[in-house]
Order: C-alpha cells, then structure tokens, then sequence
C-alpha cells in the first residue's frame, strides 16, 4: 500500500497539492511563527502515532520500534520530495521498492 500510494503520488495530475504539501511543510520549517507553524511536525507526529497504532505493544515501546516508525515517513518524504525536485519517477519509486525489501528481509529475519 505505501508504495502505491507514492506511485499514485508521483503523477503529474498530484503534483500541485504536492508542491502545496512540500511548500507548507518548509516554510514551517523556516518561520515557525508563521502561518504554517508547527504544521512540519505535526505531519510527523501524526505518521508516528498511525505507525505506532499499527505495532504490537511490544514493539511500541521498544526502541527498535520507535527507529522503524522514523524510518518509513523519513523515506516518504524523500520519495514526495524527489520527484518534485527531479522528475525522476522511475529512481525514486525503485528506492522505496529496495527499502521495503530491506525492511521485509530483516522482519523475516527477526522472526
């Protein structure tokens, strides 16, 4: 599902609100008094609190739990930021393809 939704966000017909979305979460960023105050972290908290929702307790609360949660949305926003900066589709959607087959290879290991 990540996945597809970073392919269905990399079309041309997305890229306004994408740009609105990267625009805002910037300028929150570098005036954190300003209209979009806060708006950067609150994009973050709330991609760590639906992750987190997603875990078993157990791994809520471990710090290897915590690292994953940061991971996926780090990788996100590189995958909505590439493409707006590159054009470069087809790079980006096969590193988030690579980084979803690391992160299956390793709970598989640690299973």
């Amino acid at each position: 599902m990540v996945v597809g939704d970073q392919e269905h966000a990399a079309r041309d017909e997305h890229r306004p609100p994408l740009r609105l979305w990267a625009e805002a979460y910037v300028r929150s960023l570098v005036e954190p008094d300003g209209p979009w105050a806060g708006f950067a972290r609150a994009t973050v908290d709330d991609w760590l609190d639906v992750l987190a929702a997603c875990e078993s307790p157990s791994e809520r609360d471990a710090e290897d739990g915590a690292v994953r949660r940061t991971l996926m949305p780090a990788v996100l926003r590189g995958a909505l930021f590439g493409p707006l900066a590159t054009d470069d589709e087809r790079r980006v959607t096969a590193a988030v393809h690579r980084q979803l087959a690391l992160l299956r290879r390793e709970d598989r290991e640690n299973a």
